[in-house]
């Protein structure tokens, strides 16, 4: 049944009025539903805003392993520009696709001098780089460069506990949200049967390329499905 006859039936409906691909780590969509009764937009509006941010699954880096002797964030590699701190943060904003089963492990092991890209980690099977050409350092000098990563999964944001690792190991806080922002808004307006109010439900949503807006919304909504599911049960 296509959105015209539903609309007709008076059924709500779905539909993508926008898609844009900014650059790879940036993908924009807005979507309208439509028709709602008086008050079902802001409650859908709601539970769809905060499961989008909060319960949309990622995959992002967790854990940094630096050569022996590294032992603070203030450190320099030598033959390397940056310092680890800046590596660290570099590492922190590589945007990670797919769907890792368990917590995986991957590396970076190249010979300077050069850039080192995020298309220089090697990646485990079910994970993909959304863009290979985030900067994450230089090296200056004929060195080997060698970190380990860990790649986790999850929702949300999650804090590392620093005591709990060893020297030479960085952790960093896990930001497991593919959505990046949720916007919606609310319009009213009269049906052609009877004079009766509706409303139509607005959302707009950005994701930082790792899933698709269309790909998200699907997510949230199975999420959402299973949540009022499981309660009746």
């Amino acid at each position: 049944m296509d959105a015209a006859t539903q609309a007709a039936m008076g059924s709500a409906y779905w539909r993508c009025t926008e898609f844009k691909v900014d650059c790879e780590r940036l993908y924009y969509a807005r979507f309208i539903v439509s028709p709602l009764s008086a008050g079902q937009a802001n409650t859908l509006g709601t539970a769809m805003r905060r499961t989008l941010l909060g319960g949309s699954e990622g995959a992002c880096i967790t854990l940094v392993v630096f050569p022996p002797g590294t032992n603070h964030e203030c450190a320099m590699i030598s033959g390397v520009r940056e310092s680890v701190h800046d590596i660290l943060m570099n590492l922190k904003e590589i945007v990670l696709g797919g769907n890792p089963p368990v917590v995986q492990e991957a590396y970076i092991s190249i010979a300077g001098p050069g850039k080192v890209t995020a298309q220089d980690i090697v990646l485990p099977p079910f994970v993909r780089m959304v863009d290979p050409a985030q900067y994450v350092a230089t090296v200056t000098k004929k060195i080997h460069l060698n970190i380990g990563l860990r790649i986790g999964k999850g929702c949300g944001y999650r804090r590392q506990d620093m005591v709990e690792y060893r020297k030479g190991d960085f952790p960093l806080d896990a930001v497991f949200m593919p959505v990046r922002n949720v916007n919606y808004s609310i319009h009213c307006y009269e049906s052609h049967s009877g004079g009766v109010t509706k409303e139509m439900l607005l959302l707009e949503i950005w994701t930082n390329g790792s899933v698709t807006p269309k790909e998200a919304i699907r997510e949230a909504s199975w999420n959402l499905i299973s949540l009022f599911s499981s309660s009746t049960r």
